[in-house]
């Protein structure tokens, strides 16, 4: 280094031999090509123009799937900060927190909820939604003048000639859908209930509940917005189900494993077997979900936590606390692994399965008022 400097001093005098030198080194292999940044910013702004998402991940995703150069979704967040097409979010709940309660195979429980749009001269429609819980598939879309009960029994019947008839059905407590806790039954509950299938629906005031399908609700009108208005019933169910086949078979969805599509996520796992209409014996004694059904992985179930702040399930005793007392909570479950969920889906605690024998279980950490497990 002396010499370096006695050399600098020498060929550009005493004061450059003085004067601080930059350490950036001349070259980066990090570095990003600008072609690479150039083609993450041209497939953002495709995705954003086709009302698909746009953010780091799908973009990602999206170049991965095309076979092109694809920097890391961190460089993809900083490239699009600074070419300005983003923002910065700092106090978002980072996506890692989340833990979202899911059915262990496809048909094990299905979400119909019902949403407001728009035609042209301002005129407004519904359209039906029927999303299979465990693959995010979209079982069936139903556009419809207002929102009644026959409409809600079609796009049922839609999603069962398409799919199959599910274990549950789970709805709001509308009119339309689910009136069971107005004190009456409704068409739709009166028909799933004569296949044998369990209609049951969130908490008045708790919209979490149905949380999948509020948000199924924003990638469809973010990606309508993108179309020419409807002129009728007609043509908006024409593009809802154009949409139907992208959002199923072509959008890599961010709330599966490995961001497959909901069709590759349907296939990945064996369907759950239908359940047996009321009066009828079992057929070839296959059981439902939850009873050891051959094929699909664990099992499910709603519990209530008991006086002494735990729940029973398949007579083991899983404590939770004493503060949870009342509470609804859903339980899933494989070979190796138990998850509690509360009613909004989050993650409550987490158990290994015990070996035979163990009746009680304790990890020792409890679920926080509000919250999940750390």
């Amino acid at each position: 280094m002396f010499y370096k400097i006695l050399n600098r001093a020498r060929t550009q005098g005493p004061s450059a031999a003085l004067e601080p030198r930059s350490r950036r080194p001349r070259t980066s292999p990090s570095t990003i090509p600008d072609a690479t940044r150039e083609h993450a910013l041209q497939t953002r702004a495709a995705l954003e123009r086709s009302g698909l998402d746009h953010g780091p991940i799908s973009v990602h995703e999206t170049m991965r799937r095309m076979g092109l150069a694809t920097p890391s979704e961190a460089s993809l967040a900083r490239i699009f900060r600074q070419e300005g097409v983003s923002r910065n979010e700092p106090k978002k709940k980072p996506r890692a927190s989340y833990r979202r309660f899911v059915y262990p195979a496809p048909n094990c429980l299905w979400q119909l909820d019902a949403a407001e749009y728009v035609l042209t001269r301002g005129r407004k429609c519904v359209i039906f939604q029927l999303e299979d819980d465990h693959s995010r598939t979209q079982t069936a879309i139903h556009v419809a003048r207002t929102e009644t009960a026959d409409d809600a029994l079609i796009v049922f019947q839609k999603g069962i000639a398409r799919y199959g008839v599910p274990q549950k059905l789970l709805t709001d407590n509308g009119t339309a859908l689910n009136p069971s806790r107005r004190g009456w039954e409704g068409k739709l509950v009166v028909y799933a209930s004569s296949l044998g299938v369990e209609a049951i629906t969130g908490r008045p005031g708790k919209p979490t509940t149905q949380g999948k399908n509020e948000r199924f609700h924003q990638t469809l009108f973010r990606w309508l917005d993108q179309q020419p208005l409807a002129e009728s019933i007609a043509e908006l169910q024409t593009q809802c189900d154009r949409f139907d086949v992208i959002y199923n078979t072509q959008r890599p969805h961010q709330g599966l494993p490995g961001r497959m599509t909901p069709r590759e996520a349907w296939d990945a796992t064996p369907v759950a077997p239908p359940p047996r209409p009321p009066g009828t014996p079992p057929v070839g004694g296959i059981p439902r979900v939850g009873d050891g059904a051959a094929g699909v992985p664990g099992g499910e179930a709603t519990a209530q936590v008991q006086s002494n702040g735990g729940v029973s399930i398949d007579k083991v005793f899983y404590y939770l606390a004493r503060w949870m007392i009342g509470e609804t909570i859903h339980a899933v479950w494989d070979q190796t692994m138990m998850m509690l969920f509360d009613e909004r889906g989050d993650l409550l605690v987490e158990y290994e399965i015990p070996r035979n024998g163990v009746r009680h279980v304790s990890t020792g950490r409890r679920p926080r008022r509000g919250h999940g497990a750390d």
